[in-house]
C-alpha cells in the first residue's frame, strides 16, 4: 500500500507539474515526494497575495493546490557527511579489488525549483529532488560507469564492480588507451557558492507573489498585452573521491529570476516582445531575485517592448557595431567558448554544437590569430557568482585560469584530465606543465563526466572605455542590447545573430530605435573586425543554464564575462522583410 501510495503521488506530481527541459527526465522524483502539511496555508496565502492587485478570480486555485500539496523531502544532506567519506571509500576499494588501475565516485543531491506565472495566474511550479551515485573507473585504458540510486553499503560495492566489468567490455572498442594527467590531491576540501540566502528556505508563495507583481507591474504599461515571469533555483551537493586520494564536498546554487513582455500594436497589426536579459542567471542565493528587483524594473521593460512597435525597420548594410554585453555573451559563447572545447577540435565530439573550424590543434595552435593584439579569452572557474565558478571539478581537480587567446592568437583549449595529454608536445613547447584546465563535469549523479565548458570570458581592456564612449566615437552604426535568435554552421564559423534592442547610430549619437536586425558573421573575420573594446568598469557576465552536449545529452551552466566592443564594417540583414 505506501509503495502504491508513493506511486500515485508521482504520477499526480507529474500531472501537476510542467517539467522544464534543462534537467531532463532525470529530475522526475527520484525520492518520491510527500505531502505538505501547509498545503492549505499555502492556497490560502497566494489567494490572498493575489486578492491584493485584484487578481483572485483569475489564480488558477487548482493549479496552486497541486502544486502546494506535493513536494519534495527536504531532508539534510551534508555532503561532508562522514556516512557518504565511508561509503566513498567502500565504493573505490571495492573498484580497485575488482582490477581498476583508478576509480572515482560522486554522490550527489540535486534540488530544483521553478515557478512559472503568466499574466494574473501561476502557469506551473516544479520542485524535484535527486539523489544518488556513480561509480567511473579506468580499466586497461578504457573507461566504465555505472550509478544507482540506492543508497546502501551492499548496492555501492555491486555498482563499482558494475562499472570495472564495463570498463572491460569497453576495451574492445578501444581506439587508444586513456592516460590520465597527473593532478594534486586534495584530501579534505570544501566549498560553497556565494549564496547568502538559500533560496530553498524561501516560502513558495512569496514568490509567486513576487511574480505576480512584477507582472502588474509590466502590464500597466499602455500596450503591454502579454507577460511571463519566472524563477528557477538549483541547488547541487555533491561528494567527490578518486583513487588518487582526493575528497572533496561542494554545495553549488544556481538562481535566474526573469520576464519576458509582449506588446501590440493598436490595429494589431505587430506585436513585439522583449526579454529581461540584463538580468543574467548567476551562481548565487535567492539574493539575485531580491537584487534583480523585477518588479521596479517590469514598466520599464514594458516601456521599451512598446517602443519597439514603431521603431523603424533597418536598412540593410554594413554598419559598425557596438554590443552590449548582455548581447555579446552569446555570440562569445558560440563562436568562441564552443569551437575552443578540445573534444570538437579533435572530433570527437559533435553533439549539438557540431565540431571546430580551431583546428587540427597541431596546425592552429600558436598561429591562428582570431582578432586583434588586444583581445584576450580566459578560462577559469573562479569568478565570483559566475555559473561555471567551483572549487573543484568532477575529476577532483583545482581549476585554474588560464589563456585560450593571447593577444588575439590561439593558445590553449578547454581540457579535462585526459584531454591534456592530447596537448603535451604543445605545453612543452611552451615550457608549461602538462595539466588538466578543471573542465569535468556532470549534470547528476546518474550521469558520467566528461569536458564542459567552464566560464569563458573576454577580458577588458587597458583603457576604461564604457558604452557610451564607444557610441560617441562611432560615426554611423548601430547599438545592439540583449541577445536574440541566432544560428551557426556545424563548425562554429559562419553565422547570424540577433538581438533585443537595436539602436542608429549618426555622428556619435543615438537616432531612434531599429527593428528587424540581424548581423551575419564569419568568426575570425568578425573578431579581427573589433577595433574598440570597453574596459572594467563595464565588464558583465552573461549566462546561460542550459548549454546542451553529448549522447545521451546533459546540461552545463556557464557565465561569459565581456566589455562591450566595436566592430567595423559587420553586414546586417532585416530579418522582417519578405522575399
Amino acid at each position: 500500500m505506501r509503495d502504491e501510495r508513493k506511486t500515485q503521488t508521482r504520477r499526480a506530481l507529474l500531472r501537476a507539474n510542467t517539467h522544464i527541459p534543462i534537467f531532463g527526465q532525470r529530475f522526475a522524483c527520484e525520492r518520491g515526494y510527500c505531502l505538505s502539511s501547509s498545503r492549505r496555508e499555502f492556497v490560502k496565502q497566494v489567494s490572498v497575495v493575489a486578492a491584493s492587485v485584484g487578481l483572485a478570480s483569475a489564480v488558477d486555485a487548482q493549479m496552486l493546490r497541486r502544486a502546494a500539496s506535493l513536494s519534495p523531502s527536504d531532508a539534510p544532506y551534508n555532503p561532508q557527511d562522514a556516512a557518504i567519506r565511508e561509503l566513498c571509500m567502500l565504493a573505490l576499494d571495492a573498484a580497485e579489488s575488482a582490477g581498476a588501475e583508478y576509480a572515482d565516485v560522486r554522490f550527489s543531491r540535486n534540488r530544483s525549483q521553478n515557478v512559472f506565472t503568466r499574466e494574473r495566474r501561476v502557469q506551473s511550479l516544479n520542485d524535484s529532488d535527486t539523489f544518488g551515485f556513480g561509480v567511473r573507473t579506468l580499466v586497461g585504458g578504457s573507461w566504465g560507469f555505472a550509478a544507482s540510486s540506492d543508497v546502501t553499503k551492499d548496492e555501492v560495492a555491486r555498482v563499482a564492480r558494475l562499472a570495472v566489468a564495463q570498463a572491460r567490455a569497453n576495451r574492445t572498442a578501444q581506439l587508444r588507451p586513456v592516460v590520465l594527467t597527473p593532478a594534486t590531491p586534495t584530501p579534505n576540501g570544501e566549498w560553497r557558492s556565494p549564496a547568502r540566502i538559500d533560496p530553498f528556505s524561501v516560502p513558495v508563495e512569496d514568490k509567486v507573489a513576487l511574480l505576480l507583481a512584477a507582472n502588474e507591474a509590466a502590464l500597466k504599461v499602455a500596450g503591454a498585452r502579454f507577460v511571463t515571469s519566472s524563477m528557477f533555483f538549483l541547488r547541487e551537493e555533491k561528494s567527490f573521491a578518486n583513487s588518487d586520494g582526493t575528497f572533496t564536498a561542494q554545495t553549488i546554487f544556481r538562481t535566474l529570476p526573469g520576464m519576458s513582455i509582449t506588446a501590440v500594436s493598436s490595429d494589431f497589426s505587430d506585436f513585439q516582445s522583449l526579454q529581461s536579459t540584463d538580468i543574467a542567471p548567476m551562481g548565487l542565493g535567492f539574493e539575485h531575485v531580491v537584487d534583480s528587483k523585477l518588479a521596479e524594473n517590469a514598466p520599464r521593460w514594458a516601456d521599451l517592448a512598446v517602443q519597439k512597435l514603431s521603431a523603424r525597420p533597418v536598412e540593410v548594410g554594413r554598419y559598425d557595431l557596438v554590443l552590449h554585453p548582455t548581447h555579446l555573451g552569446l555570440t562569445l559563447h558560440e563562436s568562441i567558448a564552443h569551437p575552443t572545447e578540445l573534444d570538437r577540435a579533435y572530433g570527437y565530439e559533435a553533439n549539438y554544437a557540431g565540431t571546430s573550424f580551431v583546428a587540427p590543434p597541431e596546425k592552429v595552435l600558436g598561429t591562428l590569430r582570431y582578432g586583434p593584439d588586444f583581445m584576450n579569452v580566459v578560462g577559469d572557474r573562479s569568478q565570483s557568482g559566475a555559473l561555471s565558478t567551483v572549487g573543484w571539478d568532477d575529476e577532483g581537480v583545482k581549476p585554474e585560469d588560464f589563456h585560450i587567446i593571447r593577444n588575439g592568437i590561439v593558445v590553449d583549449y578547454q581540457t579535462t584530465r585526459e584531454q591534456a595529454q592530447w596537448l603535451e608536445w604543445w605545453y612543452t613547447r611552451q615550457g608549461l606543465p602538462t595539466r588538466s584546465h578543471g573542465c569535468s563535469y556532470a549534470q547528476s549523479w546518474a550521469d558520467v563526466q566528461f569536458q564542459r565548458m567552464p566560464n569563458v570570458s573576454l577580458q577588458p581592456g587597458e583603457r576604461d572605455l564604457s558604452w557610451d564612449d564607444l557610441i560617441a566615437a562611432t560615426d554611423r552604426g548601430i547599438a545592439i542590447v540583449g541577445d536574440g535568435s541566432f544560428s551557426i554552421d556545424q563548425q562554429r564559423y559562419n553565422a547570424q545573430f540577433g538581438g533585443q534592442l537595436f539602436y542608429e547610430i549618426r555622428g556619435g549619437k543615438i537616432a531612434g530605435m531599429l527593428k528587424d536586425v540581424a548581423y551575419q558573421m564569419r568568426t575570425p573575420e568578425f573578431w579581427n573586425a573589433m577595433d574598440m573594446i570597453g574596459g572594467k568598469s563595464g565588464y558583465w557576465l552573461w549566462g546561460a543554464f542550459g548549454d546542451g552536449k553529448g549522447q545521451p545529452a546533459q546540461a552545463n551552466s556557464i557565465s561569459h564575462g565581456c566589455p562591450p566592443t566595436r566592430h567595423r564594417q559587420i553586414n546586417v540583414i532585416n530579418t522582417g522583410r519578405k522575399a
